[in-house]
């Protein structure tokens, strides 16, 4: 059996208990470690789970998954991903090849960021459409996410964006060369995403949003040292959260009283906040 497994956000205490015994069971553990990552490494998992977890990066979850499988008819096969298992829509296509395969597969959940962000006191039910923010190039600068963020606007819904990790990923340089040379990893702040976000606003020029938008900036979720700082956009593009991972929460017109006085608690100035406030 192939079992999808859900580690949660931050460390390697984060697994459930049903989650840890098919890992501490099963004939091989891989650790998906692209679409997003743990707060810990690798050897402080296998050090806890007792195991040893081979890493699976982009390319052999989605070229090699047969490899992954193999065997996962006779035997257990555990893929651990981090947040919840279907959090990201790349592990859909690893069920679908199990199953073409008739390889049975089970998934356990867990937390995930699209749960996780109810500690801001923003109510789940008055979130719109995930958007995902990009790192932009002097080239490419997509702003597919902008279309989305006004639609949530027009319904005053919150719009959590997600921030881009890159993880062994080539220049196009090497790219195109074909060498097997990865960049440092990078992750994406909240300060350039808020950044990026005035950019387009400024290309697009349709009043989605602005520099006085209220957002909330959140890092490292469900971890001891997690951080929230609720503020405009201007000021959380100046905003050091601290290490990753970081999201970005643009808040909608429906805001309720109870959530207003939720994230008061950790605005970055209140004064400012008031006033913002007021016009929402």
């Amino acid at each position: 059996m192939l079992y999808l497994i859900g580690l949660g956000l931050a460390d390697e205490t984060d697994i459930t208990v049903k989650g840890l015994q098919v890992v501490k069971q099963a004939t091989r553990v891989y650790l998906e470690a692209y679409t997003s990552i743990l707060l810990v490494d690798k050897e402080k998992l296998e050090t806890y789970y007792g195991r040893s977890v081979i890493l699976a990066d982009r390319e052999m979850v989605e070229t090699g998954s047969d490899d992954i499988l193999a065997e996962a008819d006779r035997c257990d096969i555990a893929f651990l991903v981090v947040g919840d298992p279907f959090g990201a829509t790349t592990h859909a296509d690893l069920v679908i090849r199990a199953r073409e395969l008739k390889i049975p597969v089970r998934s356990i959940s867990n937390a995930s960021i699209l749960s996780a962000v109810g500690c801001t006191g923003l109510q789940l039910y008055n979130f719109g459409q995930t958007v995902s923010m990009v790192f932009f190039t002097d080239a490419w600068k997509p702003s597919s996410f902008y279309d989305r963020i006004k639609e949530n606007a027009s319904l005053g819904l919150h719009t959590l964006v997600l921030l881009d990790i890159k993880i062994k990923e080539q220049s196009l340089e090497n790219l195109m060369r074909g060498r097997k040379v990865f960049e440092p990893p990078r992750f994406m702040t909240v300060a350039q995403c808020a950044s990026q976000m005035l950019e387009i606003e400024e290309e697009k020029g349709e009043n989605v949003y602005g520099p006085d938008s209220l957002a909330i900036g959140v890092a490292r979720l469900g971890a001891e040292n997690q951080k929230m700082a609720a503020g405009t956009l201007t000021q959380l593009t100046e905003t050091d959260m601290g290490p990753p991972l970081h999201s970005l929460i643009l808040v909608g017109k429906r805001l309720h009283d109870l959530e207003r006085d939720f994230i008061r608690d950790f605005a970055l100035d209140r004064r400012i906040f008031d006033e913002v406030g007021k016009q929402i």
